[in-house]
């Protein structure tokens, strides 16, 4: 049986930031002392025992295991695609558009450290994706928002503006797959619980 909880004494911030924030969950997360071999199986990492979000989606292990492995599938493969700077920008540019302001604050900070313009970056935040960001980074953030509006607005204008900013095809994949899996994550966790400030 799952209890949801309630935090009262929780502001959630409202602004998009860079910061690193918490999250809480409405529903109860397992404890490490639940976990089974199976549990620390879908964790993929055990590191993330100490996160109450994965420690929720423990609770259907095959699927962590699932959503895990296709996350670092897309943003952590090296082998050609998109740098790292502009996945991040993708997935920064969907939690914008989502409001999902934690996944927007990690994904930002990520940004930001691998492309070292966190000023390019804050603006996004703070402006909007009205921000211009420059011909290459507006192009996947606009290829990003149309897939996160419908799918079927994402078509062969977006990908001729990638491929003229010089984006190839893996790399185009690149900006769809990050863009598709925040889509995906960015309403799981604003269904499942709220922000908590800065420490």
């Amino acid at each position: 049986m799952t209890t949801t909880i309630s935090h009262p004494d929780n502001v959630p911030p409202v602004a998009f930031t860079q910061a690193e924030l918490g999250w809480i969950p409405w529903l109860d997360p397992l404890t490490e002392a639940d976990l089974t071999d199976r549990h620390w199986a879908g964790l993929v990492d055990a590191s993330r025992s100490k996160s109450p979000y994965f420690m929720l989606l423990a609770r259907d292990p095959e699927v962590l295991e699932a959503r895990t492995k296709a996350d670092k599938d897309i943003f952590y493969n090296p082998n050609g695609g998109l740098p790292r700077a502009e996945r991040e920008l993708s997935a920064t540019a969907t939690s914008r558009h989502n409001g999902c302001i934690f996944c927007a604050s990690v994904h930002s900070r990520f940004a930001s450290t691998h492309s070292k313009r966190r000023d390019d970056v804050q603006r996004l935040l703070d402006d909007g994706l009205g921000a211009d960001l420059g011909e290459r980074w507006n192009s996947v953030k606009h290829a990003a928002v149309a897939l996160t509006d419908t799918p079927a607005r994402f078509g062969e204008t977006e990908i001729a503006q990638l491929r003229a900013n010089g984006l190839d095809d893996f790399e185009v994949a690149d900006v769809i797959s990050t863009s598709a899996f925040f889509n995906w994550a960015n309403r799981l966790m604003l269904s499942l619980g709220e922000p908590t400030p800065a420490q």
